[in-house]
């Protein structure tokens, strides 16, 4: 089962680099992240003509997540437990089936947070708790779990090209950093990680200041996996190229294949 995930930065903008990709690249599971759209005007056709189910969770203009799935996926989950005054589309997840058993997959699409010192950094802290609660309850499920999406978070040193010019940033600081490890220390594993030691590989360049050419990227799109599904892994990359295509996102698709 090969399982993609991509903050698109608006589905509808990116639609052709979407469907160009999926093409090529032909994974069974795509999530993304920052559709940017609400459910009723997601384009589920273009995706049904591909051999996509569409599984949605939107939001009119901002954040947003779905789930797309060459078999129909189960027992769907739109958000984190409720919390009063949180509307925010940002975690989906459904079971879906693979050749040889289910897998559950979540698309995440964690907040920024900046700047660090506000109500926006205060809110990003306790979704990330809020996220480590529902984990811990999926994993006594004991099942293949994906936890997959833009959790904005750079996790170390070595996930971006120069750690003073992301110092201040709510993506750098000692608590989100903090946070992420207490989510991986639940017992999962990092699929990049995993199958690639070499520092300096990145997910993301923003659109400013040429990162993209001078490659000043970071890595804040994660393929979590529980021990039933790390069990599996058979090999995980980051698809740099597309990057440079038409149109681009400032994030590009993380892949996993696992033996299921």
């Amino acid at each position: 089962m090969k399982i993609g995930s991509w903050n698109v930065n608006s589905v509808k903008a990116r639609l052709d680099t979407v469907r160009t990709w999926l093409a090529e690249a032909a994974p069974d599971i795509l999530c993304m992240q920052e559709i940017k759209t609400a459910d009723d005007a997601f384009p589920r056709e273009t995706f049904d003509s591909l051999g996509y189910n569409s599984t949605v969770y939107g939001q009119k203009s901002y954040n947003g997540v779905a789930i797309l799935s060459k078999r129909p996926p189960e027992d769907v989950v739109k958000g984190l437990p409720a919390v009063e005054g949180d509307d925010h589309a940002r975690y989906l997840e459904a079971v879906v089936p693979g050749e040889s058993g289910l897998v559950r997959i979540a698309s995440i699409y964690a907040p920024n947070g900046n700047p660090p010192g506000t109500e926006r950094f205060a809110y990003k802290l306790e979704w990330l708790d809020r996220l480590n609660r529902h984990i811990r309850h999926l994993l006594t499920f004991e099942e293949p779990l994906i936890l997959t999406g833009d959790y904005n978070v750079i996790p170390t040193s070595d996930d971006c090209h120069d750690p003073q010019v992301w110092a201040g940033d709510a993506l750098f600081q000692p608590e989100t950093r903090a946070a992420f490890r207490r989510i991986a220390n639940l017992g999962l594993t990092d699929a990049f990680r995993a199958c690639h030691a070499e520092p300096h590989c990145y997910t993301f360049w923003d659109y400013q200041a040429g990162a993209w050419v001078k490659d000043h990227g970071i890595r804040i799109d994660h393929i979590l996996l529980s021990p039933q599904a790390a069990d599996r892994l058979t090999s995980s990359s980051i698809e740099r190229k597309v990057r440079g295509w038409e149109k681009p996102s400032d994030h590009v698709p993380i892949l996993c294949e696992l033996a299921i």
